[in-house]
């Protein structure tokens, strides 16, 4: 059987939820619940008292006492119970009726029921069939396929509310509906009705909607169709029926088969707080009007139930059957004043081939707010629709949108005749109006082209030759565009910008740029894999200095000048010494020599010899001494060509910049000395330092820039406006590349490696 609820915790959770909800209630009312806990009334949220055994089973009037004693006298504006039984329902219709109390039943299925109680109203755990039949009749109209027939694989499954849909739709016309329940358990006898049929109805109405079926069921009637010829591509297959995306399978079903299943698996504690949320608005909204008739039960005394004109209870229902709201089951509302319809989201799956030819569930849209929206132009009709207009009717044909961020992506302007010799025409309107967009790529495709010139740019880059090598290996055309705001995408005011705007919207398919993926991001767009990964980084400026007097020391260290002067003073030493030994020396003993070589005259030879000038010298005479001056002429050649090679670094000045080790550096989160720095507004940059590091996000927020060039310049400039600029290191390596002037320079770690994507 099924799995008994328990919705103790549930409903405790679901207060204090709500209570947490600013403004759900006026007065400073607040919302509580009475748990029913009575000896013969047993756990109201179980609600067992359709059992024979119990006492209320056969006196109605004891049964009513109980409930009402144990609950209504409390206060209480309604009541919420989780029947099990159809008895139980009927029950809670007497409940409701006799003590004039709102009920609101959770139950696992819709229970029929005779009565239209507006006191006693059911929320069920499933799918309703009226939101299965809102999807299938627009994904039917969406089509253009207002011929159809229906197939059912179980006699009694009821398909009122989508019978009643189409005959309201003066455009909808029903074929046949074939019954196949008792031909499934014979292969034969489910052939002999498929023959019979399908060839009835395969000309006059070329749509099929099936419900009822498994996916058993489903397989061997296609299985069935396609061995004996019944199914002709010409005939349109579309499952009416929710279906769970991880029991669908591929296995001989037909392409172009349409399914449609719920965005999230139901959760029952999502529909009991739905459930009080709906009795809170609806007394919020009546107290407001009556406030004595909302707030006052109607029962005081159990014994002395009076009929009034109008009770509490009766008041209350009418504002239960107006009141609508975004639940966190789906969207909340009262339909035929006793259901309470959670109008979920749904996806919208086609089965066709992937780009290696097999065959693929492929998502068209989703379901939201009672209408279709599209992801993108692949719809079957929508595929028909595009042969008239493309020259390749096998084609796709999607938008793309772009962000100018180089190197990944360039603009140059087009030629005279508005054509691009090399790069990729696109479109720089400066919005993001679909309706712009269309009518623009309308002007652009047709033969009198009217966009204006000042719109049409060349794209190209990396990103762009990647876009043009991905429509060739997928097979697919587009258009490009540069998006409006020039912004990558950010949740603002209610709304999403850039990029991520324009996809959510619809305004574009698929954006290609150098787009990082974060988690606020990721939750509503969908990224391939990583084609380029980056991290974050830091850019500053060099400034020039002039060399003090003492530059030209530079070049080599202390020690090795301390080393230059002190070995040049001990050769000039052993010059002298080596010279006045020597027979043949300058010296006044020395043969015939009218000069003497001294201890200056070694100091003139060695300075000489250091700094290469030509000077009047006394070499020395004798071989020991010229040797030796030959060894220091030799070690001052090697000296001189160091310190001429260093010497260039010296000339041109000293280059100061701000040393920041990185993202933890104390300049970023403690900025003094009026510190400036800034990032690109609405970028993954920006978003990473907002959620790891708020105080600096909040002191950097009056320095971003729109743009990356943006916070290039503000650091180029004289005086400069930026003392640091975090972005994407690629791109901030790209900029240091092409930096004429040399002025900057990258430093510190990298920090929050990412992956660039396109979506």
């Amino acid at each position: 059987g099924a799995e008994t609820l328990w919705p103790r915790d549930a409903l405790l959770f679901a207060v204090d939820n709500l209570n947490r909800v600013e403004g759900l209630l006026p007065y400073n009312l607040s919302l509580e619940v009475v748990m029913a806990i009575e000896a013969g009334l047993g756990d109201l949220p179980l609600m067992p008292f359709s059992s024979p055994s119990s006492p209320w089973s056969s006196d109605p009037f004891s049964f009513l006492q109980s409930v009402c004693h144990t609950v209504v006298v409390q206060g209480v504006s309604a009541l919420l119970a989780f029947p099990q039984s159809q008895g139980e329902m009927m029950e809670l219709d007497l409940v409701s009726s006799v003590l004039h109390i709102p009920v609101l039943s959770i139950v696992r299925h819709e229970f029929p029921r005779e009565s239209q109680n507006p006191l006693h109203l059911q929320l069920s755990l499933e799918n309703s069939l009226s939101s299965d039949a809102d999807v299938t009749v627009s994904i039917l109209a969406m089509n253009n396929w207002y011929n159809f027939s229906l197939l059912l694989c179980q006699e009694d499954w009821n398909i009122t509310e989508f019978l009643l849909l189409t005959e309201n739709n003066s455009k909808f016309h029903l074929g046949s509906i074939i019954n196949i329940t008792a031909n499934l358990s014979s292969t034969k006898d489910l052939l002999s009705i498929l023959q019979v049929q399908l060839e009835q109805v395969k000309n006059s109405t070329p749509t099929m909607v099936m419900f009822g079926c498994d996916m058993e069921n489903i397989r061997q009637i296609f299985e069935i169709s396609t061995q004996f010829g019944l199914s002709t591509p010409e005939l349109h297959w579309v499952l009416g029926d929710s279906q769970n995306v991880e029991e669908l399978r591929t296995e001989g079903l037909p392409l172009g088969l349409i399914a449609h299943g719920k965005t999230t698996q139901s959760v029952f504690e999502y529909y009991v707080q739905d459930a009080m949320e709906l009795v809170a608005r609806a007394v919020a909204t009546a107290t407001m009007i009556q406030p004595e008739l909302a707030l006052l039960p109607s029962t005081m005394n159990c014994m002395d139930v009076k009929t009034t004109n109008l009770t509490s209870g009766q008041y209350l229902s009418r504002f239960l059957a107006n009141t609508t709201f975004r639940g966190l089951s789906g969207s909340i509302k009262v339909k035929g004043s006793t259901i309470i319809s959670s109008e979920n989201n749904f996806f919208i799956w086609n089965l066709q081939h992937d780009p290696m030819g097999k065959p693929m569930w492929t998502r068209l849209g989703s379901w939201q707010g009672g209408r279709i929206v599209m992801d993108s132009g692949i719809w079957p009709e929508q595929a028909q629709r595009h042969k008239t207009h493309y020259p390749h009717p096998h084609k796709l044909h999607l938008r793309v949108v772009t962000l100018i961020e180089h190197p990944f992506v360039f603009t140059r302007e087009v030629d005279d005749e508005g054509l691009c010799p090399a790069g990729q025409l696109c479109l720089d309107p400066m919005t993001n109006d679909s309706s712009i967009l269309d009518s623009l790529f309308n002007s652009l495709h047709s033969s009198n082209d009217t966009v204006p010139i000042q719109f049409k740019k060349c794209c190209y880059g990396y990103c762009i030759d990647l876009l043009e090598q991905l429509a060739e290996d997928m097979n697919f055309d587009f258009d490009l565009y540069i998006v409006g705001d020039g912004k990558y995408g950010a949740w603002k005011n209610g709304h999403w910008t850039g990029l991520v705007g324009d996809l959510l919207s619809g305004t574009a398919n698929m954006a290609v740029t150098s787009f990082s993926i974060n988690t606020a991001r990721s939750q509503v767009i969908d990224f391939t894999s990583p084609f380029f990964s980056t991290s974050l980084g830091i850019l500053v400026r060099t400034r020039d200095t002039a060399a003090p007097i003492g530059a030209f020391m530079w070049p080599l260290h202390w020690t090795m000048w301390l080393g230059i002067f002190v070995a040049l003073h001990i050769t000039a030493i052993f010059l002298t010494l080596y010279e006045w030994k020597s027979p043949f020396g300058m010296t006044p003993k020395g043969r015939n020599r009218n000069k003497v070589f001294s201890f200056s005259s070694a100091l003139n030879v060695c300075y000489a010899l250091l700094f290469g000038r030509t000077a009047a010298i006394k070499p020395p005479k004798c071989w020991t001494g010229r040797f030796l001056m030959n060894l220091w002429a030799i070690f001052c050649m090697f000296c001189l060509s160091t310190y001429t090679a260093n010497l260039a670094a010296v000339m041109v000045g000293e280059k100061i910049y701000e040393e920041l080790s990185g993202i933890h550096d104390p300049k970023l989160h403690h900025p003094s000395q009026g510190f400036r720095f800034g990032t690109v507004r609405e970028s993954s940059a920006e978003d990473y330092v907002r959620q790891s590091f708020p105080e600096m996000h909040e002191y950097m927020r009056r320095y971003n820039v729109p743009a990356t060039p943006d916070g290039v310049q503000y650091l180029k400039n004289d005086p400069e406006k930026l003392d640091a600029f975090i972005m994407d290191k690629a791109l901030l390596d790209y900029e240091v590349s092409i930096d004429a002037d040399c002025k900057l320079l990258t430093v510190g770690k990298p920090f929050a490696i990412e992956g660039t994507n396109n979506s």
